[in-house]
């Protein structure tokens, strides 16, 4: 499996002989937006450096989507950070969690998963998460091993460690109930099942969004309560999507799937602002704070994306798929050179001398109104040569036909 460069090689297996407290406090907070508390933490790394075990990290992911983006990596790309220091990293999967459904941000009560959907999702995020994580060093986990054994009693005991009070200061849940809105008992049990799986896997640290906090938080008095020292909430923040405003989200067509081909994950990172660029230096990839205070001094935009979109690309493909990704970039997009895996398609019956059926007919428009105006807009083509009129002289077969950065190859 292709993985990027570990950009912290100082840490070895054995990193409590060499690596300091302090180094890895600096190199772990870098991208997080809350750590509660950072002298906990701190505290917990010195009791793990002296017993030499490593912390045990846990975060967990309900399999609610076959493909996981860029935004789900921010907090796998902690993970690894935390693999870096030398500490055991626990992937788990809501494989029960996923039954009730997190209502975080949810004005209604999320539709249950079936176990279907929810073992097919699992094996292909097993299969994601590794080309950012060591598998060697991965403890992969499912919640249906504790929470599905459990009797009612057992359920009765989890439920009277939390007071409804304590539910309702949920902001969502207090806006649900001020609108009338239903809040199903179901819904209560998922911060509960949530943090009892601090209490089962013995966390020294959970992570999460920013929009996991409340249920990280809940983890930690249940282990309160169960004996345990609290484990420590370690939250990254949620990384905007192309359009710079929007979480990143497929449903919002924002996104960029780690499972796409190079040649889009590349495009895609060239389309961000130069501004968001380099939140994305620091939140999907291992480089310091300092290097990219170094990268932003040099003040070189275009190669600065160029490489945050190569590193991007070989972290979840390989070095070489980058290079050609780039490579295909520079000749399709700042050459404006015809792409290599055109797409050819046959000249229907009936488009005749009429450009805006052409260019219905070849799929690089959904409307003839919309192609009428892409004609009217100079955008586009045919062999090179800008087409503005609605009526046109067909080229000798084959040709190219160009709307924007969409290419088709005609023929008869």
């Amino acid at each position: 499996m292709a993985r990027g460069a570990v950009c912290v090689p100082r840490f070895p297996p054995r990193y409590h002989e060499v690596v300091t407290v302090d180094e890895q406090l600096q190199y772990l907070k870098k991208g997080l937006a809350e750590l509660i508390r950072e002298e906990d933490l701190r505290e917990r790394l010195l009791q793990a450096q002296k017993e030499g075990r490593p912390l045990r990290v846990k975060a967990g992911f309900d399999p609610t989507a076959p493909d996981l983006h860029l935004g789900h990596t921010v907090l796998l790309r902690k993970m690894k950070h935390f693999q870096d220091c030398g500490h055991q990293v626990i992937f788990l999967i809501g494989s029960m969690t996923g039954f009730i459904g997190d209502p975080t941000g949810r004005n209604a009560a999320r539709p249950p998963m079936t176990h279907e959907e929810i073992a097919r999702n699992a094996e292909t995020y097993k299969t994601q998460v590794f080309k950012l994580l060591d598998s060697a060093k991965t403890e992969v986990r499912f919640n249906s091993e504790w929470l599905e054994p459990m009797r009612f009693a057992d359920i009765v005991g989890l439920c009277s460690k939390y007071t409804v009070a304590q539910m309702l200061e949920r902001d969502y849940f207090a806006k649900r109930l001020r609108d009338g809105t239903p809040i199903l008992i179901h819904e209560l049990l998922y911060p509960l099942a949530q943090g009892y799986d601090s209490v089962a896997l013995r966390c020294d640290v959970e992570m999460g969004g920013t929009d996991q906090k409340w249920n990280l938080l809940v983890g930690r008095e249940l282990q309160r309560n169960h004996g345990q020292p609290p484990q420590i909430v370690a939250t990254t923040p949620l990384l905007e999507g192309l359009d710079g405003v929007e979480k990143m989200s497929k449903s919002k067509g924002n996104y960029i799937g780690i499972t796409e081909p190079p040649k889009v994950m590349f495009r895609k990172v060239m389309q961000i602002s130069d501004e968001l660029m380099w939140r994305y230096w620091e939140l999907l990839t291992d480089k310091s704070l300092d290097d990219i205070a170094a990268m932003k001094a040099r003040n070189q935009p275009m190669a600065t994306k160029m490489e945050l979109a190569r590193a991007i690309v070989a972290d979840f493909h390989s070095r070489g798929d980058a290079v050609q990704a780039q490579a295909d970039f520079d000749r399709e997009v700042r050459q404006h050179d015809v792409p290599l895996d055109i797409e050819t398609v046959r000249v229907p019956p009936g488009v005749g001398s009429n450009l805006a059926k052409l260019v219905v007919a070849a799929g690089l428009s959904g409307s003839r109104t919309e192609a009428e105006r892409l004609i009217k807009a100079g955008a586009i083509e045919i062999e090179g040569e800008r087409f503005t009129q609605l009526q046109f002289s067909p080229a000798s077969l084959p040709f190219t036909l160009r709307a924007g950065k969409k290419w088709k190859r005609i023929e008869a």
